[in-house]
């Protein structure tokens, strides 16, 4: 399959990029600069420059693939307007991905977050929830979904508050830099929240697995760890950076802050159960112990 791949040097895309590859798929992958286009060059895709404001530039490229892989999305999220601004440029994008497979019946996998259900794992079948500081990514996620009932094999990836590789990133990587700039590895609350995680390399298997074979319309969880609790993960920061470990306020995590508060667990049994998808590398308490002083 020839797939273009939006987002392919973050955590999320440096993987799938190289699963595709090493799985004899060809990859086309959309780089915002120099260095992202070399990056790319060097693990074997191949190259179009531009960003997620290029809207002809996605939906010609698009067009020209035999499925797409979406995972782009702003790096600016330091104040509420600059995440929104972030989930708008997605949204827009997302829809120009979409409508230029309309009637073709190829793949366009999407990311998106799992969702949050009070009193237990959320699952495969809960649906995102619409308000809230994120709230917009759902109605862009659930639009592309909709394009099921227009000959588009639109399928979504809910990821986890973490995916990590070697103890960096995803809402645990956020922790640690909030650690560093404060000299305190803080979590909000009492710190019995518990975050799902899954490592980067497991969730590109995934996102291989629903791009091959998912059907239409449907929507599967990239979740390793069900739910870990936000104050282990930052016993373990405060510890490989030799910082006190104490409760502090939600603002010190800006507009992630009421999101952090949350207790948000999630489960992947029916993902398991259905795509064979098995995780295989180190759970996030484990890998957090790769974080560098």
């Amino acid at each position: 399959m020839h797939v273009f791949v939006t987002g392919g040097t973050g955590t999320i895309g440096s993987p799938v990029v190289a699963e595709l590859i090493s799985n004899g798929h060809t990859v086309v992958a959309l780089a915002r600069s120099e260095s992202s286009a070399q990056a790319l060059e060097r693990a074997g895709a191949h190259t179009v420059r531009g960003g997620l404001a290029d809207l002809d530039l996605l939906g010609e490229t698009a067009a020209s693939a035999d499925g797409v892989v979406s995972l782009a999305f702003g790096r600016d999220y330091s104040s509420a307007d600059a995440l929104t601004a972030a989930i708008a440029e997605e949204g827009a994008a997302l829809g120009a991905l979409g409508e230029a497979l309309i009637g073709t019946d190829r793949p366009l996998v999407t990311v998106s977050g799992t969702p949050w259900v009070p009193g237990r794992a959320s699952t495969e079948t809960d649906p995102l929830p619409t308000e809230g500081p994120v709230g917009g990514r759902a109605v862009s996620v659930n639009a592309l979904l909709a394009l099921a009932s227009r000959g588009v094999r639109a399928t979504a990836v809910r990821m986890p508050r973490t995916v990590h590789n070697d103890g960096e990133g995803g809402f645990a990587g956020l922790l640690t830099q909030a650690a560093r700039r404060t000299g305190v590895a803080g979590y909000p609350g009492d710190g019995t929240q518990r975050w799902p995680a899954v490592h980067a390399l497991d969730a590109a298997v995934l996102f291989r697995l629903v791009l091959e074979s998912a059907p239409a319309g449907t929507a599967w969880h990239a979740v390793a760890d069900e739910g870990d609790a936000v104050r282990d993960m930052a016993a373990i920061i405060g510890r490989r950076l030799g910082l006190p470990v104490e409760s502090v306020p939600e603002d010190t995590f800006g507009p992630f802050g009421p999101i952090f508060a949350m207790d948000q667990p999630s489960s992947s049994v029916h993902t398991r159960d259905t795509l064979g998808w098995e995780p295989t590398h180190l759970g996030l308490l484990a890998d957090l112990e790769n974080i560098r002083p």
